[in-house]
């Protein structure tokens, strides 16, 4: 399936859970094909829906992951604090609604305990190791992350260092990065 989307080359998202703190991070970079249409922008967010703190970074087209990310917010509304159900709710919904089928975007969710992966193919993944990365640029930043989990970095160093590898590697990801955190 993931051969057939077009939009996965253009931006690299990493979470990062280390010390009862998670943090996700995400480039600022746009590019429709071989050009960066923009250098600034925001794929990662905050969201509160019910009054908890969810904190969530996407990768491909931007349309569909703020499809996604409006439908995981009403599954939070009505599981409030229940982030994993959430998500899988999420998912189950992705994968047998001929709409949802069509969204071509990757979503790294945390509420600071849990740190998922949610695709559209059905998973909801948490990572074995405490890192996890998406997008172009996504196994660069996981290789680094995790080779920096067993030092005295926090989860934020190792999301920026990580994050800083892959663009020097991945030319469809920058290193204006936003950045979100969220404590368990």
């Amino acid at each position: 399936m993931a051969n057939e989307f077009p939009g996965w080359h253009g931006t690299t998202i990493i979470g990062v859970r280390k010390d009862g703190k998670v943090v996700i991070a995400g480039d600022g970079q746009v590019s429709l094909g071989q050009t960066v249409i923009k250098g600034s922008a925001r794929k990662v967010r905050r969201l509160k829906p019910g009054g908890h703190d969810i904190i969530a970074g996407f990768a491909g087209s931007t349309a569909d992951a703020f499809t996604l990310l409006e439908r995981l917010e009403t599954k939070l509304e009505s599981s409030p604090g229940q982030l994993q159900r959430a998500c899988v709710e999420l998912a189950k919904d992705w994968r047998t609604d001929k709409y949802l089928q069509k969204l071509e975007a990757m979503l790294i969710v945390s509420d600071g305990a849990g740190l998922y992966v949610v695709t559209g193919a059905g998973d909801v993944l948490e990572p074995e190791h405490d890192v996890t990365a998406i997008g172009s640029g996504g196994n660069y930043a996981l290789a680094a992350g995790r080779a920096m989990m067993e030092g005295d970095l926090s989860a934020e160093d190792i999301a920026r260092k990580a994050m800083a590898i892959a663009a020097d590697i991945c030319v469809y990801t920058n290193g204006n990065l936003t950045v979100e955190s969220i404590s368990a």
